[in-house]
């Protein structure tokens, strides 16, 4: 079973930059994006054998999150059921046999760090709704979680140290949702292997240096372990300024 996810950074953008050849070709079992920056209406996606559910931010060409999958979900859900934190399109849930897939857009704490206080909030209130759909079955969680955990996450770490994506409030949140019982996949893997990046600033020919964040993750319950087969960054793929991710499972 092959699952992907893209922050897009604007899917109209996006699909005049090769999006759709990427989709075909990866042929992927559930594929999401984050960022979509759109309403509805304004973009249709022609994407035969999928069915497409779509969270569109309030305010206009912000956020957005879209799950796309061939298989029928039981249910599908639009936010964490929180008004604050559910008016920017940031979380689509879908409920199957075996497991709940959920698509994130983390808020992004921003420049001097102007939303960290509402990003705290976030992260715990995120983390408790992951919980309670634990108790059901278990959970795979992916998206552009705007963090880079560890120094290994990102090409410079000692000049980032205070910025948004690499504060130590930002990475103990990180910490505590692998504590609450969460593995990131491409570091049960991966442990020690560095210079694999999914996100490069648009400034400075950042990717051509390879200067990049590891901030889009698939995180899953414990007890999904077994199943895991690999856990991929697809550098190579171009259309945004994030690359794709990709979990394997058996």
């Amino acid at each position: 079973m092959k699952l992907i996810s893209w922050n897009v950074n604007g899917i109209r953008a996006c699909v005049q930059k090769g999006f759709l050849d990427f989709f075909h070709e990866s042929d992927a079992d559930i594929f999401c994006i984050q960022e979509t920056k759109m309403q509805e209406g304004q973009l249709m996606l022609d994407l035969p054998g999928y069915f497409q559910y779509w969270n569109y931010a309030v305010k206009k060409g912000y956020s957005g999150t879209a799950v796309f999958t061939r298989k029928e979900p039981l249910s599908v859900s639009y936010g964490i059921g929180i008004e604050e934190h559910d008016q920017e399109g940031r979380v689509i849930t879908c409920e199957f046999d075996d497991f709940y897939f959920v698509t994130v857009y983390t808020p992004n704490s921003q420049n001097e760090l102007a939303r960290l206080d509402y990003r705290m909030k976030w992260e715990d209130d995120f983390r408790t709704y992951l919980k309670k759909l634990e108790e059901k079955r278990p959970v795979i969680v992916t998206g552009d979680m705007n963090v880079a955990h560890q120094e290994i996450d990102l090409k410079n770490p000692k000049t980032n140290r205070k910025n948004a994506g690499f504060t130590d409030e930002e990475r103990q949140k990180f910490t505590e949702l692998l504590d609450a019982g969460f593995i990131d996949t491409f570091r049960y893997f991966y442990p020690d292997r560095e210079g694999i990046y999914s996100w490069w600033s648009y400034r400075f020919s950042a990717r051509a240096k390879n200067a990049g964040w590891r901030i889009d993750y698939f995180c899953v319950s414990q007890c999904l372990k077994d199943r895991l087969e690999d856990a991929k960054i697809l550098t190579n793929v171009m259309g945004s300024d994030h690359c794709p991710v990709e979990l394997d499972l058996k």
